[in-house]
């Protein structure tokens, strides 16, 4: 179902719409959590790092897809809060286009070079097999996930949060049934568990497609328009429109990523362990992470649909609900993470070794206290992406990335070891939230003019 986030009470608005994103949080995690639970449990160590090895990389065609996401749910959620939909339904026939293309060309370089880049990462032959495996199969997926979000995207810029909460609900329920068939009935091992997500990812990416292009062919053409008329399916202008979104969206997704890689090269070094350790651990914290992102997204629709109305005051007093709602997010997490760490990392591991139950649990603990830091910045970044504000968006995500990485080279040398990594994380955290909030308040000013009932 459709919704216009441009009227009605701000915070109410943004609960309803952010709702089913939080049941679609739950299940895109299974989804992302499943293959690593299955190989750690059904299949040993080893095949869990193998997988949390992959994982990295794969975090980089994440990115390309998150950047397709973000340029067409943001264009799209401006035009529609104009009631422009005629030039809505050319953006997202230009952002499918655009998302056939950035797909073949990734497919054309990740399937040659996938041992190439595991290596780079200074892969253990031990787990080199079943790494590049894994990603290879992952490759061979590609275009199920990027057509998967550019169909989110169309979604959440029509204001409807709970089409994409039932597929993900169906398809992470059947992958972690798949995952576990194919490997402990058909012992396929780690191919196994890449082949479940690479046909769950299928089905799931051809119900979206066709649900979202449906849904367009509903909409008149434009407002009041009843004749259905037929929007060009191409424009060079909402092209460049939707790049100027997409390319700083990517950019900072696999910017991450890229310091990611670095970050998983240097843990590599200390042995399949930590390797183990970390791969449990950052899943978890990537669930957290996510959950902020997901909602952050939720904060750019939100705010996009807004200024195009030209409602630039709700979009204030969105944040602050949103703020709310990421901080309600925090609480639960932190406890659970700082307190549970060793049960959680046991539902990964199977017989863990000491190293990789210690690397874990450390890494949680360190991390966990500063969810409410980073949350904030997420909620100010999905306010200013929303407003195409993509030169302060992008300052403050690079000095996060920046700090993380060279802090955690140089303080994995000391004689913290591997504990010196993860204390890379908050100092990132901290001052790259100053710096978004900072934008946010120079973009938008600090408190909200009026109040949300005279909203």
């Amino acid at each position: 179902m459709n919704q216009d986030l441009t009227v009605g009470k701000p915070s109410s608005v943004l609960w309803r719409f952010c709702l089913p994103l939080f049941g679609s949080i739950i299940f895109q995690q299974l989804y992302n959590i499943a293959d690593s639970w299955v190989a750690g449990k059904f299949i040993g160590e080893n095949a869990l790092a193998a997988v949390g090895n992959s994982y990295e990389i794969t975090l980089i065609f994440i990115a390309f897809a998150f950047g397709c996401n973000m340029g067409c749910s943001v264009v799209v959620s401006q035009l529609f809060g104009a009631k422009d939909y005629r030039h809505m339904k050319t953006a997202v026939s230009t952002a499918m286009l655009m998302t056939g293309a950035v797909c073949a060309c990734l497919m054309a370089i990740g399937l040659p070079g996938s041992r190439r880049l595991l290596a780079l990462l200074r892969t253990p032959e031990e787990a080199m097999a079943d790494s590049a495996l894994y990603l290879e199969i992952y490759i061979l997926g590609l275009p199920f996930m990027f057509f998967y979000n550019v169909s989110n995207g169309v979604f959440s810029a029509l204001g409807d949060s709970r089409t994409p909460f039932i597929f993900l609900a169906l398809s992470s329920t059947a992958n972690i049934v798949m995952d576990i068939f194919f490997v402990t009935a058909l012992g396929m091992g780690v191919a196994g568990v890449a082949w479940a997500t690479f046909l769950c990812q299928g089905v799931s990416a051809a119900l979206a497609v066709t649900v979202a292009l449906r849904r367009l062919r509903a909409l008149p053409a434009a407002e009041g328009d009843q004749g259905r008329g037929r929007a060009p399916l191409f424009s060079v202008e909402l092209l460049k429109k939707i790049l100027i979104i997409a390319i700083p969206s990517t950019f900072q997704q696999s910017f991450i990523s890229v310091g990611n890689l670095v970050i998983q090269g240097v843990i590599n070094g200390f042995g399949t362990g930590v390797m183990a350790g970390y791969s449990a651990g950052v899943k978890l914290n990537n669930l957290v992470i996510t959950s902020f992102t997901t909602l952050a997204n939720g904060i750019s629709n939100y705010t996009a649909q807004n200024i195009g109305a030209g409602q630039r005051d709700r979009v204030r007093l969105g944040l602050r609900a949103g703020l709310r709602m990421v901080w309600m997010l925090c609480v639960p997490f932190c406890l659970l993470y700082f307190f549970a760490g060793e049960t959680l990392m046991r539902f990964f591991l199977d017989a863990p070794t000491d190293a990789a139950l210690r690397t874990g649990i450390v890494f949680l603990r360190i991390l966990s206290p500063f969810y409410f830091m980073v949350s904030a910045k997420l909620a100010a970044d999905g306010v200013l992406r929303g407003a195409g504000l993509m030169k302060p968006f992008m300052i403050a995500t690079f000095t996060d990335l920046i700090l993380r990485v060279v802090l955690a080279m140089l303080l994995s040398r000391t004689s913290l070891g591997s504990t010196g990594i993860w204390c890379a994380w908050p100092i990132g955290w901290c001052i790259a939230t100053a710096l978004s909030l900072l934008f946010y308040r120079k973009a938008f000013g600090g408190r909200p003019v009026g109040s949300e009932k005279a909203a």
